[in-house]
């Protein structure tokens, strides 16, 4: 299987923008790839499996952030990435 790089982008539609919740669920589904995965915003890109790194985004609602990922899985994991964005990261205020 050949390695791919697939990229996307998501809007922060959750109230408080990324805080700890919502990245935490990112970090989540982003692990459970094999593909290298990382989110871009205001030209900083960090790896979507790093909590920290997420949340040195400071990402607020409205903000467009890409999603990039390298690797045999990488167009499931940014579909994962995309669907977890739309449905708010699962999180009711």
């Amino acid at each position: 299987m050949k390695k791919q790089t697939v990229k996307g982008k998501f809007v922060v539609s959750n109230d408080r923008g990324l805080h700890t919740r919502p990245s935490t669920e990112l970090v989540r589904c982003a692990s459970s790839f094999k593909s290298q995965v990382f989110l871009i915003y205001q030209k900083h890109a960090v790896n979507a499996k790093s909590l920290l790194g997420i949340l040195m985004l400071a990402a607020t609602k409205g903000a467009r952030i890409g999603v990039e990922a390298e690797g045999e899985d990488a167009e499931e994991a940014v579909q994962s990435i995309l669907d977890l964005a739309k449905n708010k990261f699962y999180i009711k205020y």
